[in-house]
């Protein structure tokens, strides 16, 4: 795949080759560093791409940079227009995954002597296949999710997937798709780089966003759509490791996963082990809705 021709550094369109850190920072740049990922969907018949719940986002973004005790001194509102100057310099004209950035460049460990944050932002071609096409097969971690007095889930910080790597690593090795983590408490937390959602007797669970989680903006989209579109319950509460044995449908969800069903959780197979009736209505919906085929919730799709 052929990099895309620009990256945007601190406010300005800058040269693929020519968008670098020295190499000293890298470790030290990513203590620091917080990030989020932003889906933008083409419409083929119309030509056009919108950005996923582009406002949204940049907001978690804010925060993370916030609560990382790092100086944002490039107002978000920039960061928005810079987001989509970037896609336009870019010419995308397919699915593309956007990766804002912020972190301190220093030699000295973790930055502590720079609380300003550098921002980096790139787009890359990443066409996926139609949600729900590919069951996955979970296993429940031996390895806790990290708590908000350790490193706080609801920051979206690089070294808080360390934590994701150990679990995926270990479930890969097992022969498994994809690892499900429990919190301190023995509660169902979430997948890496995903929420997880379980569906019992036509309702949908999932687990709060006080068990562990990541506050994930694809979630709380599917939880609006759930409530307000398809008429169904969704509660969320502390979810038990065996409530996810003899759960009817379970799936993830999260910018890159978008709605993966899953078949299995530690070889209990769920349902007849294809995507359930209810993951399909969800998926088709989501992606209909992120790719301005279905008009509603305009408010959530920024055309580029």
């Amino acid at each position: 795949m052929d990099n895309p021709q620009f990256v945007w550094v601190d406010g300005k369109l800058v040269a693929w080759n020519d968008a670098t850190i020295h190499i000293t920072t890298l470790g030290t740049a990513g203590v620091s560093l917080v990030y989020e990922g932003i889906r933008a969907y083409w419409n083929a018949d119309a030509r056009k791409l919108f950005v996923l719940q582009l406002d949204e986002h940049l907001a978690r973004f804010e925060q993370s940079i916030r609560l990382t005790r790092m100086r944002q001194t490039i107002p978000t509102a920039e960061i928005r227009a810079g987001i989509l100057a970037l896609v336009r310099a870019n010419q995308c004209a397919q699915d593309t995954y956007i990766r804002p950035f912020a972190f301190v460049e220093s030699t000295y460990y973790s930055g502590i002597s720079n609380d300003q944050a550098r921002l980096v932002i790139n787009s890359m071609p990443n066409p996926l296949p139609v949600s729900g096409v590919r069951v996955v097969h979970a296993c429940v971690s031996s390895w806790s999710r990290v708590t908000d007095n350790v490193m706080p889930p609801r920051v979206k910080a690089s070294s808080n997937y360390l934590n994701s790597r150990y679990a995926m690593e270990e479930a890969k090795r097992n022969g498994y798709d994809i690892a499900l983590l429990l919190n301190p408490s023995g509660k169902v937390a979430e997948a890496p780089g995903a929420c997880l959602m379980i569906v019992r007797d036509g309702k949908i669970i999932t687990p709060s966003v006080t068990s562990g989680i990541l506050e994930s903006i694809t979630r709380e989209t599917i939880i609006q759509l759930c409530r307000e579109v398809l008429q169904i319950q969704v509660i969320e509460r502390d979810v038990d490791r065996t409530e996810l044995y003899i759960a009817q449908e379970a799936f993830l969800c999260g910018t890159g996963t978008e709605v993966t069903p899953i078949a299995s959780v530690d070889r209990f197979t769920l349902g007849d082990g294809k995507i359930g009736a209810l993951t399909q209505r969800i998926a088709t919906l989501f992606q209909n809705l992120a790719r301005g085929i279905d008009p509603r919730y305009p408010e959530w799709r920024t055309a580029v």
